[in-house]
């Protein structure tokens, strides 16, 4: 399979186990990164030939990426990549904030020192990410992180509630990376200290602050990127 982004870190990302893996990994940071912008056609041939795979595990990619809301897969019409609507990232958001809370309390209590010096090898490599300005490594230790903490805290489970609803949350995330990745980083070190302290308490305070910040960027990101946003009456409140 032709490979068209550069290399990845070492152990930053799993390896994708099927071709029709390595498809949906490759559109999700093609969406992510925004080469793919809001908007952008897209088809199965098209990929399919850009990639050197058979159309199928193309055709099963889409899929995952329209479930996943990245795709509007319309009968007799274009594929495109869906716009980034501010009603999914709020209510993105509030689910993420719910199900991170209870995690962080059990992760209090569960996590071992062995876990925690894994999750402090993670922010090492973040450290690296935002020195380096490396966006999408940043974005994907960051995913690694939250889930690393859902798995080893025995619920890993809500990590994968929580990927069923982000998509429109991540692309937000990822464009606030250019002004506020030391932001993100900072916060995880201010939770992970907390969880080291076995502080819950502050530990679900440090995460509900973390959550909140895509609100706080949310109004300067879609002020600077309008054409990635659609066109729904601007929502207000938290959901």
């Amino acid at each position: 399979m032709n490979r068209i982004r550069g290399p990845m870190s070492p152990g930053v990302i799993e390896r994708p186990s099927s071709v029709t893996d390595q498809v949906f990994a490759e559109l999700y940071h093609r969406v992510i990164s925004l080469v793919m912008p809001p908007g952008t056609k897209t088809s199965e041939t098209e990929v399919a030939s850009a990639l050197g795979v058979s159309r199928q595990p193309v055709r099963d990619a889409f899929y995952r990426l329209s479930k996943a809301g990245f795709l509007a897969i319309r009968p007799q019409r274009a594929t495109t990549v869906s716009m980034i609507s501010e009603r999914a990232v709020k209510q993105a958001r509030f689910i993420r904030t719910a199900l991170e809370v209870e995690t962080t309390r059990v992760a209090c209590e569960r996590l071992t020192e062995d876990d925690l010096v894994a999750l402090e090898s993670i922010l090492d490599q973040q450290q690296q990410a935002v020195h380096q300005g490396d966006k999408m490594v940043f974005h994907e230790l960051d995913d690694m992180f939250h889930r690393e903490i859902c798995e080893r805290a025995g619920v890993g489970y809500v990590w994968r509630l929580i990927q069923e609803h982000k998509a429109h949350m991540d692309r937000v995330r990822f464009l606030s990376l250019s002004f506020a990745s030391q932001r993100a980083y900072d916060d995880h070190i201010h939770f992970f200290e907390a969880i080291r302290r076995r502080d819950a308490e502050d530990a679900v305070h440090r995460m509900r602050l973390h959550m909140m910040t895509i609100l706080e960027h949310f109004p300067r990101i879609r002020a600077e990127n309008p054409e990635y946003f659609d066109d729904e009456e601007p929502t207000t409140g938290l959901v």
